[in-house]
């Protein structure tokens, strides 16, 4: 009986929990929604997140690729992401990387849309060293190292 007891307990809790989080997906304001839908209206299994106080973040699938976008909090549209495949990225954009690295392996490539335009986001490896590249339209490359503190100190 004391089993069935905890048991039931659990399973309420659990019940309490998983409604609280689609409550949480699900709170963004109207404003952010309706914007939402208006530039996405094909947008399936859409979920929301508050990336930060002025910005919410939806997940969700559009012909048949994953995209995430941000809205501020008024509704205005600040950046649409998804992933694209290796042969996906055009020929100016992969010169672009083969002029600033040597015998690099791309590992994760997307394209990034803001009001500002289009460019294409990368996580690269070129001589065992880590890089997020973005290119945008005009060709201009920015690159940042990725951190490896962390590799360095699992060696210790």
């Amino acid at each position: 009986m004391k089993n069935l007891a905890i048991i039931i307990a659990l399973s309420i809790a659990f019940s309490l929990q998983s409604c609280a989080q689609n409550k949480k997906d699900n709170s963004a304001p109207e404003k952010v929604k309706t914007a939402f839908n208006e530039k996405f209206p094909d947008a399936k299994k859409v979920e929301w997140e508050m990336e930060n106080d002025s910005e919410w973040e939806a997940e969700f699938k559009m012909k048949g690729k994953e995209y995430s976008a941000n809205f501020s909090t008024d509704g205005e549209w600040r950046e649409t992401e998804y992933e694209i495949k290796e042969s996906e990225i055009p020929a100016n954009i992969r010169a672009i990387l083969d002029e600033n690295f040597t015998d690099y392996e791309i590992e994760d490539a997307e394209i990034a849309e803001t009001p500002a335009g289009i460019s294409y986001e990368m996580e690269i490896e070129a001589d065992d060293e880590e890089f997020e590249v973005t290119i945008d339209s005009e060709g201009t490359l920015t690159k940042k190292k990725e951190s490896e503190e962390d590799d360095e100190n699992d060696e210790d």
